[in-house]
């Protein structure tokens, strides 16, 4: 299951292993085995839980699946 979250300030990612900043959006994947990772935009798009898509004229980043 995936959950998009804003940071509080106090989250590491688990793919690049730095801090999120406080207000910076990061994914959540709670894995079938029960592993969570946190990850940040960045580490998101590049493991493909990311994308970027066009709504009203604006580039948006989403972590919904297409």
């Amino acid at each position: 299951m995936r959950r998009g979250c804003i940071s509080l300030g106090n989250v590491q990612c688990d793919g690049c292993h730095r801090i999120i900043p406080h207000t910076e959006r990061y994914l959540i994947v709670e894995e079938k085995n029960g592993a969570t990772l946190r990850l940040c935009e960045d580490c998101s798009l590049e493991k493909g839980y990311a994308h970027d898509k066009v709504d009203k004229g604006e580039r948006v980043l989403t972590f919904f699946p297409e």
